[in-house]
């Protein structure tokens, strides 16, 4: 009989879950769709009835997928930082307010105020309250929907509402609590001093575990649902951009992960908690007892060159212009670019740099400067600016000799070249990594139940395939144009906000 351990990993727009055997291999796994609803500008809501009747559906299919095995544990991965508020009776009052949402931008600030400015808030939470931040819309809540606050008695990340579902149990994990703004990451509780000043009841807050703790069994009615035994156990699971990087194998030991998709992240792990006194990177609690996860977020990565893409697609006859076709102008451009620098604040930014009003551009033009120069300078620029945010790793004393790779973009080689020779370091792809959260959900259920004994046991699964090795002959070349770029920012930085005031509403 096959054995068998669950992984649902409910996101932005979608639901995927996974089955994995004892050997690690994803042996099942189904993916569906929700909407998200975008009721005003800025804002991003979704209904949790949405989640559970995905959840539903994908869980069964999976089940059905793998006749016969038996399932022995389920662990959950979701979208982190959103509020999903319940009442007594632990049903829904109002539509999820989600990560990306910008509304409690004012409530932020606040909170930052209440804590004493941002040092004090850092040393109570080791994070900014970021406007996506879980505390901000609590805030909002309160001074905006009294009457549903007032009705609120319990407040759940997304995959915790699933969990609610399942079990009937109001938990969380130490890797979501930590999105919250409200986790004291460091001593990995809520921050009780933080909640007294913003006069939060720690009792609208969930219990806190580690993330392979059990917190509950599957209950009757589900399990007769999904075709699971009744009791099967469910781990405290994760949130998905720590998840991510422990379904990489990004435990430590010189390993940094880096997923290149719209935004640009570079994650890393830790065994005791970092300071960064300007709070640029995201701290939060690992996915393994006494281990930290370390974040650094670019909020444009191959979203430049899909708005490169679509500047340049009317100049065409046909407005057709595919990816490849970029990708091949950009390799008739010699490394470097000829001295053409982008800068890629197209959406503003967050790391490096927390500038909203940051703004993009061209630095170094010249004649000699080609179609071919403008494509491969904004992959130059985007990776230009990941190696910012690995310096600031290294100040905070994560270092990284080997660099793992996930991501859309991630199936473009010379994404991969240009990355190994930026920051002249051997980058390797991983095997499967399209299943991210719900594979390392997966692992920690099995971590939970006995089949791995620690999670570094479980990631020894991750296989590593086509390393790309930098070339060492480009490093001179490379170091002075990145210095040139990280001075750029600091030359340019007092015109953004004039920019972004004479911009149209």
């Amino acid at each position: 009989m096959t054995t068998v351990w669950i992984g649902i990993d409910i996101g932005t727009s979608a639901c995927k879950v996974v089955a994995v055997d004892t050997a690690g291999q994803v042996v099942a796994d189904r993916v569906l769709d929700y909407p998200l609803a975008t009721p005003r500008p800025g804002w991003a809501e979704q209904d949790p009835a949405d989640w559970w009747r995905v959840t539903d559906e994908c869980v069964r299919a999976v089940v059905a997928a793998v006749p016969g095995a038996q399932v022995r544990g389920i662990g959950l991965c979701g979208q982190m930082h959103g509020l999903t508020a319940l009442d007594e009776d632990g049903q829904v009052i109002r539509p999820a307010i989600l990560w990306n949402d910008q509304r409690s931008a004012p409530q932020c600030d606040e909170i930052t105020e209440r804590a004493g400015g941002l040092k004090g808030l850092l040393g109570l939470t080791q994070n900014r309250m970021l406007p996506g931040f879980t505390g901000g819309k609590l805030l909002w809540l309160r001074q905006h929907e009294p009457e549903a606050y007032a009705r609120m008695r319990h407040m759940l990340n997304p995959k915790d509402y699933l969990r609610l579902r399942i079990t009937g149990d109001y938990v969380t994990d130490v890797s979501d609590a930590s999105g919250t703004g409200l986790f004291d990451v460091r001593n990995r509780r809520w921050s009780s001093e933080l909640l007294g000043l913003l006069e939060i009841p720690e009792r609208l807050l969930p219990r806190v575990v580690e993330s392979a703790e059990i917190t509950g069994q599957v209950s009757t009615e589900v399990a007769r649902s999904w075709g699971v035994p009744e009791g099967t156990p469910v781990v405290g699971g994760g949130g998905d951009a720590v998840l991510q990087t422990t379904s990489m194998g990004v435990l430590g030991g010189g390993l940094v992960g880096v997923t290149l998709g719209t935004a640009g992240i570079v994650a890393g792990a830790s065994d005791s908690c970092p300071t960064e006194p300007d709070g640029r990177l995201q701290i939060s609690c690992g996915n393994a007892p006494d281990r930290w996860h370390v974040m650094g977020v670019a909020l444009n990565a191959g979203g430049a060159f899909q708005w490169l893409r679509a500047a340049l697609r009317p100049l065409l006859p046909d407005g057709d212009l595919d990816y490849a076709t970029l990708v091949k102008l950009a390799q008739q451009a010699p490394p470097g670019s000829e001295g053409l620098l982008f800068l890629p604040y197209l959406a503003g930014e967050r790391c490096p740099h927390l500038a909203p009003d940051a703004r993009g551009s061209w630095v170094g033009l010249s004649p000699r400067h080609s179609a071919a120069h403008l494509s491969r300078s904004v992959l130059e620029g985007t990776l230009f600016t990941l190696r910012e945010i690995f310096a600031i790793f290294a100040d905070v004393g994560v270092r990284g000799n080997r660099v793992r790779v996930s991501g859309g973009a991630t199936v473009e080689p010379l994404w991969l070249r240009l990355l190994a020779d930026i920051l002249q370091t051997e980058v390797v792809p991983v095997v499967g990594a399209e299943h991210g959260g719900a594979f390392g959900a997966a692992l920690l259920a099995g971590v939970g139940t006995g089949n791995w004994s620690s999670l570094e046991d479980a990631t020894a699964v991750v296989q590593e395939t086509n390393p790309t090795a930098p070339d060492a002959s480009l490093a001179d070349r490379y170091d002075g144009l990145y210095r040139i770029h990280r001075e750029l920012f600091t030359a340019l930085e007092p015109t953004f906000a004039e920019l972004a005031s004479v911009e149209p509403a």
